[in-house]
């Protein structure tokens, strides 16, 4: 996929200090190497809502699991490894855990934020968070100077998606980083697509990771989670209360399910970069497509900064079809690639991002962030590449199109 010499060039992976192994080694052990209790090579799933007091003024450091779980607590001691943080947390979904960080923010507050994101964030942030007494000012961060002029006398924060969703746009981390420390404020990164895997925003400065774990970190399709990895002492207690008063916290089977899939974390990405290359430069050969968005081809505008920031590259692309009426024939057509909002699972999956994920998002910023009508979104799973490629040649023909 590369040569030793660009590998050089990119990031070093952080090893932790508490275990002094690598991310893989990280990923496929995770905190604790197996349950000290029983030996269990799997972390159990504690399932229950209470936990017994030895004596009155004592606790197991467990006593109800809305405040504390052990198998939630193995999953946020893994997302701190992986992320290279002090205290991770686990949320119920990713929007509650951008919901927790917004809090250590004070109302008035105003927050700068990439105007290329997931719709939810938006929404969360436009709809619900305005009213509270914050506000937000939504910029393309890919572009230093954007930031510079959007900054106020009251802004508190820079909320960056790199990549962004739908567009793939990178933003430089420690550029932003550098430049909200200067003015006293905070900057949390959504490392979603990329993963402690292949990047480590924290490493770069920022102050907060957040995830949607229940894209790539989990990687089945088959949970929702969100997490949260910082090394602020001064702002875990807050985030804690957070956790625990508003209740998204993540269920015990939901902790299992994602220790689980983050054991394989690794060669996931490893695999959904090596797919999502290959269907990437068949894109760009397709004469019915009229421009890709990768962050793994040469072609990108922010190639450059995403091999000095990042390790490797996800499996999301999007693309422009010149005639408008491909999408629904992409969209109707496809056999294998299944039509579904969702992203980073094993399953390859095709959105449309103008009237699903971005819904959300007034037509005038869409339009302005390149999210359009001929925009498509893929996520491009673990299936052969080869099958994921003729997949997509016989819906642009429209050879599925009707069927069921």
């Amino acid at each position: 996929m590369e040569t030793e010499t660009q590998n050089k060039e990119k990031p070093d992976a952080p090893v932790n200090a508490r275990r002094g192994y690598a991310l893989d080694t990280l990923a496929a052990r995770q905190s604790h190497f197996f349950e000290p209790r029983t030996g269990a090579v799997c972390t159990p799933i504690f399932q229950s809502a209470a936990f017994r007091h030895p004596a009155l003024g004592e606790s197991t450091g467990f006593d109800y699991s809305r405040c504390g779980n052990p198998t939630r607590q193995e999953l946020e001691e893994t997302i701190a490894l992986l992320e290279g943080a002090k205290y991770g947390l686990a949320f119920a979904s990713g929007m509650g855990a951008i919901s927790s960080i917004i809090k250590i923010f004070k109302p008035g507050a105003h927050i700068i934020v990439s105007e290329d994101l997931y719709g939810g964030t938006y929404r969360l942030f436009n709809s619900y968070y305005s009213s509270y007494g914050y506000s937000f000012s939504f910029v393309d961060t890919s572009d230093f100077s954007k930031i510079e002029k959007a900054f106020l006398p009251q802004t508190k924060g820079i909320f960056i998606e790199t990549p962004s969703n739908p567009m793939m746009k990178i933003t430089d981390i420690k550029m932003c980083a550098g430049f909200i420390h200067q003015k006293g404020g905070l900057l949390i990164a959504d490392n979603t697509f990329c993963t402690p895997y292949f990047q480590n925003p924290l490493a770069l400065g920022a102050d907060f990771v957040v995830h949607s774990g229940s894209k790539y970190l989990e990687g089945h399709n088959d949970t929702l989670c969100g997490f949260i990895a910082h090394s602020k002492d001064e702002y875990e207690q807050p985030l804690r209360d957070a956790q625990m008063s508003e209740g998204a916290v993540l269920s015990p089977f939901d902790s299992y399910l994602t220790l689980r899939g983050i054991k394989t974390l690794a060669l996931r990405m490893e695999k959904h970069w090596s797919n999502a290359l290959a269907v990437a430069k068949w894109l760009q050969t397709n004469s019915k497509v009229k421009a890709v968005f990768y962050t793994g081809l040469e072609s990108h505008p922010q190639y450059a900064l995403s091999q000095k920031q990042s390790r490797g590259h996800s499996g999301m692309i999007s693309f422009y079809v010149k005639d408008i009426r491909d999408v629904k024939k992409l969209l109707s057509g496809v056999r294998l690639i299944l039509f579904a909002e969702s992203l980073g699972g094993v399953e390859s999956l095709i959105t449309y991002p103008w009237v699903q994920t971005h819904e959300a998002i007034p037509e005038d910023m869409r339009r302005r962030a390149g999210v359009t009508e001929e925009l498509v979104r893929l996520s491009i799973g673990l299936e052969n590449p080869a099958d994921l490629i003729a997949d997509l040649e016989q819906a642009f023909e429209g050879g599925a199109a009707g069927e069921k």
